[in-house]
């Protein structure tokens, strides 16, 4: 999902800046126009050292998105190891605390001057829904970042808008762990899941990067504590 956000965003002349896991960057083609720098946003001073970098040659921030998140193994919640656990939700919900605690000067200076900032975290469809066993840190992570949208578009109005992204399964590399990590098997029955998807198919990057820019964009000025579920119809809020 990020390589096809990075590459609609340049495509649309944005300045685009790209956190992600060195392992990421080094297996995917770079986008030409979009800076990459280093990052794990579960560690603090990585994900401040980041920032810093930002702030070198961007004085402000425009739009923030959250996209960070991984899942392993299919481990049901009493045969859990603790590290497994905290790693999980280190990537998915310590990561999205600390970019927005980070990235919230840029953005409140992008207000100042007369900007209209905005933020998308991405949560995920089993946040709300759990359809498989197995899944207990990633779904609690991102059942985290749902309300943490709420949160931060509590804290940050009027100045700064932020919404949120659920996803249903998307073909990415995510299913398979991921890019920036060692491949796992994520056990998903994919014919399974994709009899109770009501559009019959798996999600594509780019049913999830155009929800994020119209939600990054003016077209949404009204909207924020939001969070849009993008998954086919298996989930129906």
């Amino acid at each position: 999902m990020g390589q096809a956000l990075v590459s609609a965003g340049v495509t649309l002349n944005l300045d685009v800046a790209v956190l992600d896991l060195p392992r990421s960057i080094e297996s995917t083609p770079p986008v030409p126009g979009a800076r990459y720098l280093a990052c794990d946003v579960g560690d603090e001073d990585q994900v401040r050292a980041a920032m810093r970098r930002i702030t070198d040659d961007w004085p402000t921030l425009d739009g923030l998105v959250n996209l960070a998140g991984f899942t392993g193994e299919r481990i049901p919640i009493e045969a859990m190891a603790t590290g497994e656990w905290d790693a999980i939700h280190n990537a998915g919900l310590r990561g999205a605390f600390l970019l927005a605690r980070e990235a919230a000067p840029l953005l409140r200076r992008c207000a100042r001057e007369g900007g209209r900032p905005a933020a998308v975290l991405v949560s995920s469809t089993f946040a709300v829904r759990v359809p498989h066993a197995g899944y207990g840190p990633y779904a609690t992570a991102k059942a985290g970042v749902l309300n943490l949208v709420r949160v931060l578009a509590t804290e940050w109005a009027p100045d700064i808008r932020v919404n949120g992204i659920a996803p249903g399964v998307i073909e990415t590399p995510f299913l398979s762990g991921g890019t920036g990590r060692a491949p796992k098997s994520t056990g998903l029955d994919l014919a399974r899941f994709l009899g109770g998807v009501p559009l019959g198919r798996l999600g594509k990057a780019a049913d999830i990067a155009g929800p994020i820019l119209f939600l990054l964009g003016d077209a949404a000025a009204y909207i924020t504590g939001q969070t849009l579920h993008v998954n086919g119809g298996s989930y129906m809020a």
